[in-house]
């Protein structure tokens, strides 16, 4: 107890320090850490029940980080091992994806090349023991746990597989080291346009970003795709590296700023392109963050890019861990970032709080203007916005619940207990059979989703009653609109084919290419790469893009 209550007033400290949005005076926060160390010590003492101090001293901290922003945290030492997985991309395990589903915890996808996929494991099988002990119950992360281990060493697993007949299938497994991929696919596309789907920033990932880039150019690629969606940043070396390969040796790439007038770092380009000329279209959306900001930003400032997709999420802040005694890290963000032009793309100022305690995006009319290299007008203060907007189509409610209660999942699973393979990629689709099959597969007493038309009218019933409107021609009325609005869960099915079936065609091309196979099937539907292409393809509209208005006029 002595050495947790050691461990907590040092941690307290440091947090209590990091608050330069105060900034309290040396004698208020000594004032308040006495009151902290004193209650402790009462509770300790008097407290009629028995504490978990550990736990409340965590929610404590947890509470106070969380006052500042949503990335400044405190990593004890059990949650470590996970932590640098995710910054590294690497790890010693099995190499699989795990869900849970009503309780229990499912594989849901085993790397491609993994031990996981080369004992035979696949997506829906149900964990059930591993290593003599059952884990039906346990959360995802307890049984990660069990499944981790040093490399080399073997753990059994036993699973339950649907639509089989012997369910019951029990694998040794040796455990190796896990390289998760950056870059989990790169390659051609139609038009001689080259891909590159970059999902993480991890120290690897300009290496595979390299590879991916060198190979494409032999396959004599006219321009590249550098997709930044859904990637949520990490290593920021990763991203400067990359521009490198971008833009001439030398080239400022950013500028981190702290809380002291000394605390400012610049980023420059170390090494000669490799691809200094080759016309360039970013991808961006809702969830591409941090260091994949800086990379759009950056190349977006430098006209180097045509940013295609939808606003970024609009994260500038910088964070770095410390150490702290007894094997604790604290998370903590020490600067902001600026891009080339000089602006700070971050969209939410956490040190300027609603009245009750909330945030708020920076609003549009309060950005400011900055200039590209070439002159383009860009803005601050609200992530990158795109150069080329793209504007998705609504997903229709039966499509979401087919994808998010994973009906689609389900019958990729009982698709592929019963088929050996599937025609490459590409060629692969959706037939009028396999559809078929789906839609018998779902169990209408099951299937739940929210009819929107149904619902607006039983609502205009419950007006019309409230207002006194309610008559019986009025309900008759009523009536003939319900009637016409309300359709079987085949018919919609079947009039939301279009949108369904590629969530189907992805979910069954994983199951025999990996994650691999599911980006080139998703490929083959999406209107943001179809918008890049024939950008790509369009050498005067690529170079109008990147002309300020001003200079267009001449």
């Amino acid at each position: 107890m002595k050495k947790l209550f050691y461990t907590v007033f040092t941690l307290m400290l440091v947090a209590f320090v990091a608050q330069s949005a105060t900034r309290s005076k040396k004698a208020d926060v000594a004032a308040n850490l006495s009151v902290f160390t004193s209650i402790v010590k009462e509770l300790q003492t008097n407290y009629v029940d028995t504490i978990d101090m550990e736990k409340s001293m965590t929610s404590a901290i947890d509470a106070m980080l969380q006052g500042l922003d949503p990335y400044t945290e405190y990593i004890p030492r059990k949650d470590q091992e996970d932590f640098r997985s995710r910054t590294s991309g690497e790890y010693a395990g099995i190499g699989s994806y795990v869900m849970q589903r009503g309780g229990n915890v499912y594989i849901s996808g085993p790397y491609e090349n993994s031990p996981a996929a080369k004992a035979g494991l696949r997506a829906g099988d149900m964990i059930l023991i591993i290593d003599g002990d059952t884990v039906t119950g346990m959360t995802t992360e307890k049984v990660t746990e069990r499944l981790k281990g040093p490399k080399g060493t073997k753990v059994n697993v036993v699973v339950k597989r649907p639509y089989v007949t012997d369910s019951i299938v029990s694998v040794e497994i040796e455990r190796e080291k896990i390289s998760i991929p950056s870059v989990p696919y790169y390659g051609m596309l139609r038009d001689g346009i080259g891909y590159m789907l970059l999902t993480q920033y991890t120290e690897k990932s300009a290496d595979e970003i390299r590879q991916a880039i060198e190979s494409l150019q032999a396959q004599n690629a006219r321009g590249l795709i550098l997709d930044l969606r859904d990637n949520g940043g990490g290593y920021l070396e990763s991203a400067v590296k990359i521009l490198g390969f971008f833009l001439p040796k030398g080239t400022e790439v950013l500028r981190t700023r702290g809380k002291g007038v000394l605390d400012e770092k610049v980023y420059k380009t170390s090494s000669k392109p490799i691809a200094p000329d080759i016309p360039l279209v970013v991808l961006t959306d809702g969830g591409t963050a941090s260091a994949s900001e800086i990379t759009a930003g950056a190349l977006q400032d430098l006209d180097r890019a045509v940013i295609v997709g939808s606003r970024s999420f609009g994260k500038g802040l910088v964070q770095t861990t410390r150490t702290l005694p007894f094997d604790g890290l604290l998370k903590v963000t020490v600067a902001k970032y600026y891009i080339p032009s000089g602006r700070l793309i971050q969209a939410i100022d956490y040190s300027h709080r609603n009245a009750d305690g909330t945030v708020s995006r920076i609003a549009d009319s309060l950005t400011h203007k900055f200039s590209t290299a070439a002159g383009r007008e860009v803005r601050d203060g609200g992530g990158i916005t795109p150069d080329v907007e793209v504007k998705y189509p609504e997903i229709s409610r039966i499509t979401y619940n087919v994808v998010a209660d994973n009906w689609a999942f389900d019958f990729a699973n009982r698709f592929r207990a019963s088929h050996d393979s599937i025609p490459p990629i590409g060629t692969f689709e959706i037939t009028d059979e396999i559809y078929s099959d789906f839609k018998k597969s779902i169990d209408p007493a099951k299937f739940n989703y929210d009819k929107v038309c149904e619902t607006i009218i039983d609502r205009l019933k419950e007006a019309a009653k409230i207002e006194g409107y309610m008559s019986d021609s009025l309900m008759a009325q009523i009536g003939v609109l319900e009637g016409m609005m309300k359709h079987p869960l085949d018919r919609d099915l079947d009039t939301h084919r279009t949108t369904i079936a590629p969530y189907l065609e992805r979910e069954i091309a994983d199951r025999y290419y990996h994650r691999r196979g599911e980006v080139q099937s998703v490929l083959r539907h999406d209107i943001a790469v179809d918008s890049a292409v024939n950008l790509l393809s369009d050498p005067q509209r690529y170079k109008s893009i990147l002309t300020p208005k001003s200079q267009k006029n001449k």
